[in-house]
């Protein structure tokens, strides 16, 4: 005779009392339809770093219906998120709630605080020509998907353009113009791009490019004459304001520091980078300078060499595991559909979660006197750009951190622990002695770190409306020093994009904070890997809180919630 299990009995009771099993984690069940919505919602940005993986049909949405849709999503995301208690939860899954919380404000800070798509037309710039520029990313082939999703994306700028009509009822004068400059010679850049794009896209595609890129292009001139003749009655102020300025510091980013404890610590960065980049020109008195590539076929070698150098030194000298199975970061020459639009963003592909096997991707210019400030350096040394670009920089701690089995800390991104990752791998690097061999690369380095501590000024003063974008141009083309292009590319985006020029610095000194306070917990204990190891892992997460999980130490976070 057959009996009945105890648990199949539970079941059937369970069954017939409608009360659920295992009760579903609230947490867990906002974080999933979250970030399904994030990938939809989340507007397109020139920075690399909050990429995200979009649905395979995905199309940027930016009518007045979808941003009143967003808003209305944005406050019952918020409601499911207050409803829940983490008091009694461990420390880990505090974190977590803490991420979703920050993601949450996130959102918050762009459609209600920031309001580019109210304020900024260089926004729809980035929604429409920009949202063709990212699909051109990925290296080839351009399989049907994707061949389509790019006649998809060219089709839609229309729409976005006449919502952009619609929306943007409080423009500001300096971003406007940005978006002119932007879009003055759009036609011929854009109709090249297709050109050199089309024979590489599968066949019934490349049929509907031309007549979708015809019809892009004359949207977006229409969007040019039409923000040219309201510039006249547009605001002049781009400044976000200090109340704003400090929902993003505490809310977003988890950054515990007022804007003037920002100035204090940008400022005193700056005084030690001046200073340590003087000793070493002192030092390389009579020293040659770099010289640049031959041509770029040396450049590309040098940099495929140089990366398998850095992975290997990082495992010799016991400073970071470096798991084989993470691809490696290449660089290649600029294609000829990506470069007549190489000023639209990064040109970099960092993969994606659902492509952790793909090699990341710098695409660089011919070597020649004529490159920008960063470009420059690549065409000298490009180890100062693999360091915080790919390895261990940004490509391998976004891997790493995609391989997270946390499905929240897959998703989560923050500038500043990505871009202070980035920032504290180049010095980190210099004191390894990975560039003993080349005192002038180590002149290049120290000046990066001028640059870096310089922008926690620019930001600061920008979204508090004590420079202009002008002014914060020319303050950083003197002070670095750098070429104008450069410099008004940076003030433009830390402008538009208030808070991520702080990343840099203020990430790398929480995380020399964080450093310390562990060595000093582990004393003679303490190893460099396991710690790095640790942090690359979780790159993601705020430093604040990767050190809460990490020691225990719970100052950061609680001068957080006291923060005003």
């Amino acid at each position: 005779m057959r009996t009945v299990s105890s648990l199949c009995i539970l079941t059937l009771l369970v069954f017939l009392s409608g009360t659920p099993l295992f009760a579903a984690d609230p947490l867990d069940d906002l974080a999933k339809d979250f970030w399904s919505w994030r990938a939809v919602e989340q507007p397109l940005s020139t920075d690399d770093i909050p990429r995200l993986e979009r649905p395979r049909t995905w199309t940027p949405d930016w009518s007045p219906e979808a941003v009143k849709r967003y808003r209305t999503q944005l406050v019952e995301f918020e409601t499911r998120w207050k409803s829940i208690d983490p008091s009694s939860w461990p420390v880990p899954r505090q974190v977590d709630y803490r991420l979703m919380g920050s993601a949450i404000a996130r959102v918050r800070w762009e459609l209600e605080v920031l309001r580019n798509w109210q304020r900024n037309p260089m926004f729809y710039v980035d929604q429409t020509a920009g949202a063709y520029f990212h699909l051109l990313l990925q290296p080839p082939p351009f399989d049907v998907a994707r061949s389509q999703l790019i006649v998809a994306t060219l089709n839609a700028i229309p729409g976005t353009v006449e919502g952009a009509k619609k929306n943007l009822t409080q423009p500001a004068a300096p971003f406007a113009g940005l978006a002119i400059e932007q879009l003055q010679d759009i036609r011929p850049r854009l109709l090249k791009s297709v050109r050199e794009l089309k024979p590489l896209v599968e066949a019934a595609s490349a049929r509907n490019l031309d007549s979708a890129a015809g019809r892009a292009v004359a949207a977006l001139e229409s969007y040019r004459d039409w923000i040219t003749e309201r510039g006249p009655t547009m605001s002049a102020p781009t400044a976000v304001g200090r109340e704003g300025y400090v929902f993003f510091l505490e809310h977003v980013a988890l950054l515990p520091f007022t804007p003037e404890q920002l100035l204090a610590m940008g400022r005193q960065e700056w005084a030690r980078s001046v200073a340590s980049e003087t000793y070493e020109q002192h030092r390389n008195v009579g020293t040659p300078q770099l010289s640049l590539f031959k041509n770029q076929n040396e450049e590309l070698a040098r940099g495929q060499k140089d990366e398998l150098d850095i992975r290997r030194y990082l495992e010799a000298r016991d400073i970071l595991t470096v798991p084989a199975s993470v691809g490696h970061y290449q660089m290649a020459s600029m294609p000829p559909y990506l470069a007549p639009l190489a000023g639209l963003g990064e040109t970099d592909d960092f993969t994606s979660p659902s492509r952790l096997k793909d090699n990341g991707m710098r695409y660089v210019d011919q070597p020649g006197p004529h490159l920008g400030y960063f470009a420059l350096t690549i065409a000298e040394d490009p180890r100062g750009l693999i360091v915080h670009e790919g390895v261990p920089g940004h490509y391998f701690q976004l891997v790493l951190s995609w391989m997270n089995p946390d499905p929240i800390r897959r998703h989560y991104h923050d500038s500043s622990a990505n871009e202070g990752i980035g920032f504290y791998a180049e010095e980190m690097m210099l004191h390894a002695g990975l560039f003993d061999d080349s005192p002038r690369t180590r002149e290049i380095i120290w000046n990066f770190m001028r640059l870096r501590a310089l922008r926690v000024e620019v930001d600061v003063k920008l979204a508090l409306g004590e420079f202009t974008m002008d002014q914060a141009a020319g303050y950083l083309e003197s002070a670095v020093p750098m070429d104008s292009s450069t410099a008004h590319a940076e003030a433009a985006l830390f402008a538009s994009t208030p808070g991520q020029a702080i990343s840099y610095q203020i990430g790398k000194l929480q995380i020399y904070k964080f450093l310390a306070d562990a060595h000093r917990a582990a004393g003679n204990e303490f190893r460099l890997r396991t710690f790095h190891d640790f942090l690359w892992r979780h790159g993601n997460v705020p430093i604040a809180l990767q050190r809460w999980e990490y020691l225990g130490l719970k100052d950061e976070i609680d001068a957080l919630d006291h923060l005003q």
